[in-house]
């Protein structure tokens, strides 16, 4: 996708207060609104000024796309880095204004929905006493899904200083992980969202859980998937090899003739909770390198003497 400069589609510094911001937004809208300007390409215009000021005009999703850091150029192909969003807070209220302004509804870029889309489908604001839900991911490590840990996690919170800029603080909380919790799953903090109006309660904190990545295993629901590592003669005569798992290493029976990518299941091995996960293992075939006069002679006997062509299937 196409990167987007925000700053630059309104004609502001990064540095811009949120009242420059709202300046800026104001008098581009009147420019290029379709009821007002019938010129060719007012009409994209205007759409792109609204999404510019949908990100800038809310703290959390300008301090966020700062995060994303400077030296894009607008139009350059662009992949948001992964987790480029951990830590960051969001509440629930985005205005979702759209390509009509408020009269319309959301029709927002690639570059929107790909950094902002799925938060936006998320939260949905309810007018009331009670104060806003704040969402955040969280990185944890997988290991914390095995036994269950009290961990300090640093949230990022956008704020406004008093001559008008955004600034980025954080809070510390410490944060019960269940034993069990799967990447996707939402952690609820009572009490740790948006203060209520009046003497209505405060809103809620959810941090949704994704796993730190992980030397060995790569996580999918409670589902564990490890690549091991196994000898040509131990894939071809079969045998029982050390396989490590999150809770200890155990032996494995290789089947007789096993090739690469053969998958096997440790039943109930994956993360646990009332039906455990299962852990299953992929074989990737090692071939010993032809690093030693022995080894050379080793591979030129197994060439002489071995009627094998991998590349039979391919008619060759």
């Amino acid at each position: 996708m196409e990167y987007k400069d925000y700053y630059n589609v309104l004609g502001v510094e990064k540095t811009a207060t949120q009242d420059e911001i709202k300046k800026a937004y104001r008098k581009l809208a009147r420019k290029y609104h379709p009821d007002l300007n019938k010129e060719e390409g007012a009409e994209d215009k205007f759409k792109e000024i609204g999404e510019a000021h949908e990100v800038l005009k809310n703290l959390e999703k300008r301090a966020a796309y700062d995060q994303l850091g400077s030296g894009y150029q607008p139009g350059q192909d662009f992949t948001p880095p992964p987790n480029w969003d951990a830590g960051f807070e969001y509440s629930t209220g985005f205005s979702g204004t759209g390509a009509r302004g408020a009269e319309g509804g959301a029709a927002y870029s690639e570059f929107f929905e790909d950094l902002f889309g799925q938060a936006e489908r998320a939260q949905r604001a309810q007018f009331h006493a009670r104060g806003q839900d704040h969402h955040a991911r969280i990185l944890i490590d997988l290991d914390d899904a095995f036994t269950g840990a009290k961990r300090p996690i640093q949230l990022k919170v956008p704020k406004v200083t008093a001559d008008g800029h955004v600034v980025t603080e954080e809070r510390t909380l410490n944060v019960n992980i269940p034993k069990g919790v799967r990447a996707g799953q939402h952690i609820r903090l009572k009490g740790q969202g948006t203060p209520g109006q009046g003497k209505g309660e405060a809103g809620d904190l959810y941090l949704e859980v994704e796993f730190n990545p992980h030397p060995h295993y790569r996580a999918e629901g409670r589902d564990l998937y490890l690549d091991l590592p196994v000898t040509p003669w131990e894939a071809a005569l079969g045998g029982k090899v050390n396989v490590p798992t999150p809770e200890g290493a155990v032996d494995v029976s290789i089947p007789v003739n096993s090739s690469g990518g053969k998958k096997m299941r440790l039943k109930g091995r994956g993360i646990p909770g009332k039906t455990p996960g299962d852990l299953y293992i992929i074989l990737q075939i090692a071939l010993p390198p032809a690093s030693d006069g022995k080894a050379k002679e080793l591979y030129e006997k197994m060439a002489e003497e071995l009627a094998f062509n991998p590349r039979a299937k391919l008619g060759v």
